[in-house]
C-alpha cells in the first residue's frame, strides 16, 4: 500500500494546510475525499484505519486539515493556532476542499503511480463536514456521491439559542470548549458574518433541494454530539435521492476515539466503513 502523508497545498488566504492520499493499486475504483468536522483533524484516531480499509477495498483515499483549523504543518495534530481557528468560516472551508479538488484532477505527481486517475470522486463528510458536503455536492458536478458520517443538519446548528449571536456579535467572539485538549478555542465573529454574507448558498436545505447526486446517510442511534433527528431531517430535504442508514446503539464516532492504538476497527466502524462502500459500489455499478 502507498501511504503519502503531509502533502503540502495551498489554501484559503494563501494559508498552507497538509493532506493524506492511501492507495493500494495502480487503477483504483474511485477517489474517496474524507472532510473532518469541527475540532477535527486528518490524524484523528481511527481516521488512519479508516483510510487504510478503503484502500485495501481498492480505492484511492484522500483526507486532509482545513487550512484554518487550528493545526499547523509542524504540528498537524495539534491546535497550536488558535488564531486560525478563530477566523475560520465556511467560504474558507470550500476554498480549501477546492483546492484538494484541483489537486487530485490535475493528476499530481505525488500520484504518478496510479495509471489513470478515477474520474468518479465521492465526498465522505464527518459531523459538520458532512453539514458542508451537502452545499459542496449541490454545486459541484465533480462529486459524483455524497455520504454523511453522523452529520449536522444545519450549518448554523452552534449558534440558533436565543440571543446567542447578540452576544457574540457584542464580544466579538465566543469560546467552544474542548473536552478532550481543555483549550477555549475562539471563533470570531466574522465566522456569523461570513454564514449571512452567502444567504441560501449556506442553507442546507435550500441546497439539499437542489442537490442530483447520490447520498448515503448513515447515523448512530447513540450520538450525544448531533442526534440522529439530524439524519431524519436530511433524508427529508434529499427525497428519494437519498438513503438512510441507521446504526443502533453508535455514538458520534461509532467507537473511535483518540488517541487510537488498534489496527483494527470497533464494531460500529466496521459497518460504517462497509456500508460505505457498498454504497460507492451501487452507485458506480449503475453510472
Amino acid at each position: 500500500m502507498r501511504v503519502l502523508r503531509n502533502i503540502p497545498l495551498k489554501g484559503a488566504d494563501e494559508r498552507s494546510f497538509l493532506l493524506d492520499c492511501y492507495c493500494k493499486t495502480a487503477k483504483p475504483l474511485s477517489t474517496v475525499l474524507f472532510v473532518h468536522g469541527f475540532k477535527g483533524f486528518k490524524d484523528w484516531g481511527m481516521w488512519d484505519a479508516i483510510a487504510r480499509y478503503f484502500a485495501n477495498a481498492g480505492f484511492l483515499f484522500v483526507k486532509f486539515n482545513f487550512s484554518h483549523n487550528g493545526t499547523t504543518l509542524k504540528s498537524p495534530s495539534q491546535f497550536n493556532d488558535l488564531v486560525a481557528f478563530g477566523n475560520n468560516n465556511y467560504t474558507k472551508e470550500i476554498t480549501d476542499i477546492d483546492a484538494v479538488l484541483e489537486w487530485l484532477f490535475d493528476k499530481p505527481k505525488e500520484l504518478a503511480f496510479i495509471d489513470q486517475m478515477p474520474l468518479s470522486l465521492f465526498y465522505i463528510g464527518h459531523s459538520r463536514g458532512g453539514g458542508l458536503g451537502i452545499v459542496k455536492t449541490a454545486t459541484d458536478p465533480r462529486v459524483t456521491g455524497l455520504i454523511t458520517w453522523a452529520a449536522v443538519s444545519h450549518l448554523d446548528y452552534a449558534w440558533r439559542k436565543e440571543g446567542f449571536v447578540e452576544q457574540w456579535k457584542n464580544d466579538g467572539v465566543y469560546y467552544a470548549s474542548n473536552a478532550r485538549t481543555k483549550q477555549q478555542m475562539p471563533l470570531y465573529f466574522q465566522f456569523y458574518e461570513d454564514f449571512k454574507l452567502a444567504g441560501r448558498s449556506y442553507d442546507t436545505a435550500y441546497m439539499a433541494a437542489h442537490l442530483k447526486q447520490p447520498v448515503l446517510i448513515i447515523h448512530g442511534t447513540n450520538d450525544p454530539a448531533v442526534t440522529e433527528q439530524a439524519a431524519y431531517e436530511l433524508k427529508e430535504w434529499l427525497g428519494s435521492k437519498a438513503q438512510m442508514q441507521l446504526i443502533k446503539g453508535a455514538n458520534h464516532v461509532f467507537g473511535g476515539s483518540h488517541p487510537y492504538f488498534e489496527k483494527g476497527l470497533p464494531s460500529h466502524a466496521q459497518i460504517l466503513v462497509q456500508n460505505s462502500i457498498t454504497f460507492i459500489q451501487q452507485v458506480l455499478s449503475n453510472s
